[in-house]
């Protein structure tokens, strides 16, 4: 029985981190320029905020590890990587912050991981240039944070809520 659950979990993190990877695809054709480097509405980000509501912390930081660096080397190069990284490891620091200690909902959860996401490529940007002025951009990005955090927590929630039962026999 214990090699079966085994390969199910297994399966169910290949098919997230194929999910997450054709969503980073499909983003990359959908043109959003709002005249701010980088800005994208992080609709990878939907099996993250689904992986921490279902298959846990620790599986959702491998799977979007995974996804970082499969799509980083895919579709930009090692720089993208270095950024979405640093994004990446604020994000969900703070997006377990607020889920183990319930100080939001899953829509919260994501809105801080959005703001959180961009404050750390902020950070990368400053070390990588060595200059402070990056950090002009941190208005502007704080709003599309919290504006693609709303969107991608919106359609988690409803995720997670047709998906749960699912997962509840699996695991």
């Amino acid at each position: 029985m214990k090699g079966k659950k085994s390969a199910q979990m297994a399966s169910l993190y290949g098919m997230l981190i194929a999910l997450a990877f054709v969503l980073s695809f499909v983003e990359t054709l959908i043109p959003i320029s709002l005249g701010i480097p980088g800005v994208k509405l992080g609709l990878a980000n939907l099996v993250t905020i689904v992986g921490l509501s279902t298959i846990g912390t620790k599986g959702t930081i491998a799977v979007a590890f995974l996804r970082i660096l499969l799509v980083g080397f895919t579709f930009s190069n090692l720089f993208a990587v270095f950024y979405s990284l640093g994004g990446f490891f604020f994000s969900i620091l703070m997006m377990i912050l607020c889920k183990k200690y319930k100080w939001f909902g899953t829509i919260g959860i994501s809105v801080a991981g959005g703001v959180a996401h961009n404050i750390g490529q902020l950070c990368v940007a400053a070390y990588v240039v060595r200059q402070t002025g990056v950090f002009y951009y941190l208005p502007m990005l704080l709003i599309a944070g919290t504006a693609a955090g709303l969107v991608i927590g919106i359609l988690g929630n409803m995720m997670i809520e047709r998906i749960g039962i699912y997962l509840k026999k699996v695991q």
